[in-house]
């Protein structure tokens, strides 16, 4: 997805996972096992659209293609051509406050919240995440989607506190730091509840993990949803991402799990099927009409 680094070549040795990265506890496999989802009355959850579903399009053009699908939420990715008429111009904490200033002035018209902000690299030191805070502060953004290193914990947590901003750990695949979901659990331990986790199920199917299961383990931490169906589990190139409850990922059983868990955030599609990757609409339409 968005901010995705380049495959290793076979050649690379791969890193192994943390000594965290576990499977799934066979207690919390057994728990879901047990859990008659089928019963379960599904909430009502609001729905976003993470900017990464439109990358072959700009910023503006984005906002008027939520607009026309009746969606008032996004989830901005930074490098996003603007669409402003200058081709250098892109959607990031780095814009001059003319550019901020016009991007709150199109959110107005277009009546759309930029409610999260990622995946974004905010560094390790106080600057380098105190950029990217103001940016969200002036935007009006809550969440900020990122992949923190060890290191950057203790200031994260004083930071957001001091912001009251929310810290949303995102899930790339293998060798990505938090593709397994047993690596963020450990990571969260005793940390403010400012700090959790941006869960993108379709990452998981893509490591042959269970959303639901993974979604049982973070019960609590969960602060965003990258809500993804695909065709089937693995790395297979031919799998794919498909409207959601068309493909493998039971999504019906991650919206019981959510509503089980109070879940307060959004629903944020994120489309990474590269057939329709200029036409995303239709699976949206019928992804949102699958959870009416």
């Amino acid at each position: 997805s968005c901010s995705r680094g380049k495959e290793p070549q076979k050649t690379e040795p791969v890193p192994k996972p943390e000594a965290a990265a576990l499977p799934i506890p066979q207690d919390i496999i057994d728990q879901v096992k047990a859990t008659n989802y089928q019963d379960v009355r599904i909430k009502k959850f609001p729905i976003s659209v993470e900017g990464w579903t439109f990358r072959k399009f700009t910023f503006l053009a984005t906002l008027d293609k939520l607009k026309a699908l009746g969606i008032s939420y996004l989830q901005a990715y930074p490098g996003q051509a603007l669409g402003n008429g200058d081709p250098k111009a892109v959607f990031d904490h780095n814009m001059p406050d003319d550019l901020i200033k016009m991007v709150q002035a199109k959110l107005r018209t277009a009546k759309i919240s930029v409610v999260a902000y990622g995946v974004v690299d905010i560094g390790t030191t106080e600057a380098s995440m105190r950029k990217v805070f103001d940016f969200a502060r002036k935007i009006g953004i809550r969440t900020v989607v990122c992949e923190p290193q060890d290191e950057a914990f203790a200031l994260l947590e004083t930071l957001l506190k001091e912001y009251d901003l929310r810290a949303a750990i995102h899930n790339h695949p293998q060798p990505a730091k938090y593709a397994l979901p047993m690596t963020v659990f450990d990571h969260l331990k005793g940390r403010d509840t400012r700090i959790g986790v941006c869960a993108d199920t379709g990452h998981w199917m893509r490591e042959g993990l269970k959303p639901v299961e993974c979604l049982r383990l973070l019960q609590g931490r969960i602060l965003d949803l990258h809500l993804k169906d695909r065709t089937d589990f693995g790395k297979d190139p031919s799998a794919k991402d498909v409207a959601w409850g068309s493909g493998q990922g039971g999504v019906r059983d991650i919206l019981a799990e959510l509503t089980l868990q109070d879940y307060p955030g959004f629903l944020t599609m994120e489309y990474e099927n590269e057939e329709e990757v200029k036409t995303p609409e239709p699976a949206i339409r019928k992804s949102v009409q699958f959870v009416k």
